[in-house]
């Protein structure tokens, strides 16, 4: 088994000789920084500024040969949790020291932008994020075209919520360095999490025009094109992207030691963007891509085991192949594959359309084949849909392959544009106020509480927060505010009591409800499940009262990873 820290590969000897490598690897990293926080007055003073990026160089070469010695002894046993945080809080001394040398070069000599470079990835490491945010700015303040800091301040900003200005510095790297195929990767990741799949399949397509290797422009492609429903362009793409690939680690950044998790993801989609919602200070987590991972490889180590394979129409064989690896390790699971396997939309419909105060379109699972045909209109009165009804591809979301059918001339047609052999049709449910338009709350539930997110309007009965009329409508975002608040009494009793059975007969730890209010407090639901989302707001005045009811909800989160964790 192998590591990586600083760009070197680590073999994990003998518990002993670990910890003295350990030791004699912190020991030389201490001299190192000694050296040089001692003697960088009197380098600068005889240094000429051509000289700094020999001298940058000669520091980065001595940091590698300080940890050269984790590399002489052979394997001989798995890692364990104890050499695991040994490692973690060696990679934490290393940033540490590493930045109080750049401190004593940069103090010398401000105005070499490389090293502040160096000291910003080094900040990022230790959960420093708005210093960092400073030297990536004066590097770009100096080059506004260094490739490595568009791309590494784009990731800082994407994976900490500030999307809008990740998209500006992921398209000035591509401008800017239009054959370097990292950019485009890095650009069409952030449109692939923002559901924007036709264009992150065009700059997937461009990376792997200049790098037909690149592993990860091939896994982003596969999820694109599944989302745009070509199943078998994407199949295609899944060997190349994920085949040697299949274990990722989301990093710890921070002082202190870090709990080590593992998640279980699956490689065809349909799993929860769940990296947003664990506090990289607190958690060290590896992800496996659960189809690709050899049965035969022992798992890394782990407190918690996090299932976020969570699509239970499009995800059976990731489920099955979580279920599995599940059996390698004692370890508690947050959203065990059990639990999600009865949340497909037909088995919701059947399981909470029993519940007091919930309403549940009628819904029906038929073949395409069939709704093209002339017996399409006896076969819908046969389930006791009329029109206007929806028709859905199974296992796409952000209302990809969803369409609405207002009378009987149109749903041939409607039908035969979708992808799948079998489509999802269900009843509309009417979710209009007053104004015509159509609502939709959502609310979240964390270890079997319920927490409110959003409550978005729309002209379109397609309703999501990120193309309603939130924006433009204040009053709107009055109404939303107040339920933020003040869940219960802006719902009623009926409706809270209904939302809490959907919770308890999903037994999910970690999930979500879309639906709309009736006029008599009915929940008219339209998906309950553990696929939904939760993003911060972006970072604009207008959505400050948004803000109190997300961290809620992101505090829960981490509250029950942490306790589940601390008492395996």
């Amino acid at each position: 088994m192998t590591i990586q820290i600083a760009n070197r590969i680590v073999c994990y000897p003998d518990p002993s000789p670990l910890q003295a490598a350990i030791a004699g690897a912190s020991g030389l990293i201490r001299e190192l920084t000694a050296v040089l926080e001692r003697e960088a007055g009197a380098l600068y003073e005889n240094a000429m500024p051509a000289d700094l990026l020999e001298v940058k160089a000669g520091l980065i070469a001595a940091h590698a040969r300080a940890l050269e010695r984790l590399r002489a002894t052979p394997i001989a046993h798995e890692l364990t949790l104890d050499e695991l945080r040994m490692l973690d809080e060696l990679k934490a001394l290393d940033a540490a020291l590493m930045t109080a040398a750049l401190d004593s070069l940069i103090a010398a000599d401000p105005g070499v932008i490389e090293l502040r470079f160096r000291r910003a990835g080094m900040l990022v490491r230790q959960g420093r994020d708005e210093e960092a945010h400073r030297d990536y700015l004066a590097v770009l303040d100096k080059d506004a075209a260094h490739f490595d800091a568009l791309n590494d301040f784009g990731n800082l900003l994407f994976d900490t919520g500030y999307r809008s200005a990740a998209r500006t510095l992921f398209s000035q790297a591509v401008d800017t360095h239009p054959h370097r195929p990292a950019g485009y990767v890095n650009l069409a990741n952030l449109l692939l999490s923002q559901a924007d799949y036709d264009a992150a399949k065009s700059f997937y397509q461009t990376a792997l025009i200049l790098d037909s290797t690149l592993a990860e422009a091939h896994r982003g492609m596969s999820y694109a094109l599944s989302e745009l429903g070509d199943e078998a362009a994407a199949s295609a793409h899944r060997e190349p992207g994920f085949r040697g690939h299949a274990v990722m680690t989301w990093p710890h950044r921070g002082p202190g030691r870090a709990l080590p998790l593992l998640v279980l993801s699956s490689a065809i989609g349909g799993n929860i963007p769940f990296k947003h919602l664990l506090d990289e200070r607190t958690f060290l987590s590896s992800v496996i891509l659960s189809e690709y991972f050899d049965p035969e490889t022992p798992l890394p180590p782990h407190r918690l085991i996090i299932n976020i394979v969570s699509d239970a129409d499009l995800c059976r064989q990731g489920l099955d192949a979580a279920e599995r690896l599940l059996a390698k390790s004692p370890a508690p699971v947050i959203n065990s594959p059990q639990l999600i396997r009865p949340t497909g939309r037909l088995d919701n419909a059947r399981r909470l359309g029993v519940l007091p105060g919930v309403i549940v379109p009628r819904s029906a699972l038929i073949p395409r084949a069939e709704l093209v045909s002339d017996t399409a209109q006896d076969l819908l009165a046969d389930q006791d849909i009329g029109f206007p009804l929806l028709l859905r591809s199974p296992g796409f979301h952000t209302g990809r392959h969803f369409v609405r059918v207002d009378a009987p001339e149109g749903l041939a047609a409607a039908a035969g544009a979708l992808p799948g052999a079998a489509l999802l049709v269900m009843q509309a449910l009417d979710a209009r106020n007053s104004r015509g338009d159509h609502h939709k709350y959502r609310v979240m539930f964390v270890n079997g509480a319920l927490y409110p997110l959003h409550l978005a309007f729309s002209n379109n009965w397609k309703v999501h927060y990120f193309s309603s009329a939130m924006e433009d409508q204040p009053e709107y975002r009055a109404l939303e505010a107040a339920f933020l608040n003040d869940m219960p009494s802006v719902l009623g009793s009926k409706a809270m009591t209904a939302l809490n059975s959907i919770c308890q007969t999903l037994g999910l730890d970690y999930g979500g409800i879309d639906f709309a209010l009736g006029d008599d407090g009915d929940i008219l639901l339209f998906e309950a499940n553990a696929t939904m989302v939760v993003y911060r707001p972006e970072n604009d005045e207008k959505w400050t009262y948004r803000r109190a009811a997300v961290e809620r909800i992101l505090d829960a989160v981490r509250a029950m990873v942490i306790e589940r964790a601390l008492c395996a």
